[in-house]
């Protein structure tokens, strides 16, 4: 089960109903959050999320307008007693973006581990979720994100019976573990059934729609992209500053199959989003005109999806 709460929306500058780009998501309790724009504070506390529960920033690049919050945000941790050490992911730079917070962000008592991103495919594994930050094409170094959920494969009770082993030793074989009995090795695939189809997420915005993203996308229960723009006259504005179209980013949604789309980082020019809502959904049925506050709880596909 993946929570997902999109808490702003707005590229560049902020508008009265439209922070700048972050996303927050919670997986058994442990919260991630993808960038951290103006006003990532004032969103997180609007919906009751809890700062503490933070753990990992993934940052998707350096303009302002998807880190400007960050030095808010530490010192807003340091002021809530945090003691438990932070993880902040991005491209190249890192480092030298995390010294100039910290200059802001002084006397924070948590530890900052960080990871520059060296290759074009970067994998995170934070054991519940496996991560793959993978390079996209902006007009400074730019990362989107792959978020994987597995999930476990069922056990067969009858065939544990079938071979004798008693019910002590089930747990741990559903848990992957081998285990010995009376001379015996059983193996997990001797009484787990066939494997399950887990959760894909994938963020990605300013870029251009480059293959990457379509291939990241495949099958993914949700993509959250880019949707710069939607007059088809601001094309060539998007290429030059390599941002993305809602066009664009609904035909890749099209391509890869994904169930759902939602649309972040408008341009401050794009007043109404939703004057190309009948536009976009005769490309991709399944694409929401998101605005910021819009969340789901992703579940497993026998299980319903729900709004948080």
């Amino acid at each position: 089960m993946l929570d997902v709460v999109l808490l702003g929306t707005s590229g560049t500058v902020p508008l009265p109903r439209r922070w700048l780009t972050s996303c927050f998501l919670r997986i058994n309790g442990k919260g991630i959050l993808i960038d951290c724009g103006e006003g990532t504070q004032i969103a997180l506390n609007s919906h009751k999320i809890s700062f503490k529960s933070i753990n990992t920033i993934l940052l998707t690049h350096y303009h302002a307008d998807h880190i400007s919050g960050l030095p808010g945000l530490l010192l807003t941790m340091a002021k809530s007693d945090r003691t438990e050490p932070i993880a902040i992911y991005g491209p190249k730079g890192l480092e030298e973006i995390l010294d100039g917070v910290m200059k802001i962000a002084r006397y924070v008592p948590f530890q900052i581990l960080y990871k520059e991103y060296l290759n074009d495919i970067e994998e995170i594994d934070l054991d519940e979720m496996k991560i793959k930050a993978f390079k996209v094409q902006h007009s400074v170094p730019c990362f989107g994100y792959q978020m994987n959920i597995a999930r476990g494969r069922k056990f067969n009770p009858d065939k544990a019976k079938e071979l004798n082993i008693p019910i002590q030793y089930w747990h741990h074989l559903q848990k992957g573990e081998t285990v010995e009995y009376e001379g015996n090795i059983f193996h997990p695939e001797d009484v787990l059934l066939e494997e399950r189809k887990g959760l894909k997420f994938v963020y990605v915005s300013d870029t251009r729609p480059v293959p990457i993203i379509k291939e990241m996308s495949e099958e993914a229960n949700l993509l959250i992209a880019e949707g710069m723009y939607g007059d088809v006259a601001k094309l060539e504005n998007a290429k030059k500053n390599k941002h993305m179209m809602m066009q664009e980013a609904a035909n890749i949604a099209k391509e890869a199959n994904v169930k759902e789309l939602w649309f972040t980082h408008y341009s401050p020019s794009l007043v109404d989003p939703n004057e190309y809502k009948e536009e976009i959904q005769e490309i991709f049925s399944n694409a929401i005109i998101s605005i910021d506050g819009q969340s789901k709880t992703l579940n497993f596909e026998d299980k319903e999806v729900k709004d948080v």
